[in-house]
């Protein structure tokens, strides 16, 4: 193990501060809608490309892991290497892949909305990679640990789920089109927002996986910003769609 600058305790309780802050966001933005894709409006603030925005908003969190897998790579194992690599996946999408992909020609985002989301990926972090760099330790029986096996499952059902949804998204309409129409096959039949059930899937996967509090905490702070998200996402969809079906739910089939 590394030498560490900050003890575990201390490290510890910083993210059970970060955790009281995302129960605290998740009450907020149960009352406010973020204003950023169906949901931009006026009165936040300038405003940047959409797809510029989606970029600067991921970026972070992908690049600090990185740097801390880098700067410690003699040190890290297969295992930590292989839950790095299912974290990076997930986010090199997210990053360079998806916001070219997607039909936003002409959308924008506030500014503000970007600067917060920075924020949020550069605490996510610098907490996982600074606990793979200096505080990660599995011994090698880890591999066949109902956790990191069921956890991985899950993290690939959820990942194959995001991103099947998001291609059903993405074709809805044409490259030049930017009206929206209500999506109606897989499990959109079910939810609203597939797409953010998948990555719940995902990130509870990740947590199972690695089983310590940064995954936790992330799984947490994802909980707090996609489960109201969808929330309004399904709102949306009932005030704009009359004949949008009455027995969808938002993003957990059968409760929300």
């Amino acid at each position: 193990m590394i030498s560490t600058i900050i003890p575990y305790p201390f490290y510890q309780n910083l993210l059970f501060i970060w955790i009281a802050v995302a129960v605290i966001t998740f009450f907020i933005l149960l009352r406010v809608t973020a204003p950023y894709g169906r949901h931009v409006k006026t009165g936040w603030g300038p405003l940047i490309s959409n797809r510029l925005g989606w970029i600067l908003m991921e970026a972070p969190v992908i690049l600090i892991v990185l740097y801390f897998t880098i700067s410690s790579f003699n040190a890290q194992t297969i295992l930590t290497l292989i839950m790095i690599g299912l974290f990076c996946l997930h986010y090199i999408n997210r990053t360079f892949i998806f916001p070219f992909r997607i039909h936003t020609k002409g959308k924008k985002m506030p500014l503000i909305i970007v600067a917060s989301a920075i924020f949020f990926n550069i605490i996510n972090g610098l907490s996982l990679g600074y606990y793979f760099k200096y505080f990660a330790h599995y011994p090698d029986s880890w591999f066949l640990d109902i956790r990191f096996i069921l956890g991985g499952l899950l993290f690939i059902s959820g990942l194959i789920l995001n991103w099947k949804a998001d291609e059903i998204l993405i074709h809805l309409r044409k490259p030049n089109e930017t009206h929206y129409v209500i999506p109606g096959t897989r499990l959109f039949s079910l939810i609203s927002c597939p797409n953010l059930f998948g990555e719940l899937i995902e990130w509870a996967g990740f947590a199972l996986l690695c089983w310590n509090l940064p995954a936790l905490t992330f799984f947490i702070w994802t909980s707090a910003n996609l489960i109201p998200r969808a929330i309004s996402h399904h709102r949306w969809y009932k005030e704009k769609f009359n004949n949008y079906p009455p027995e969808r739910k938002a993003i957990i089939p059968f409760i929300i």
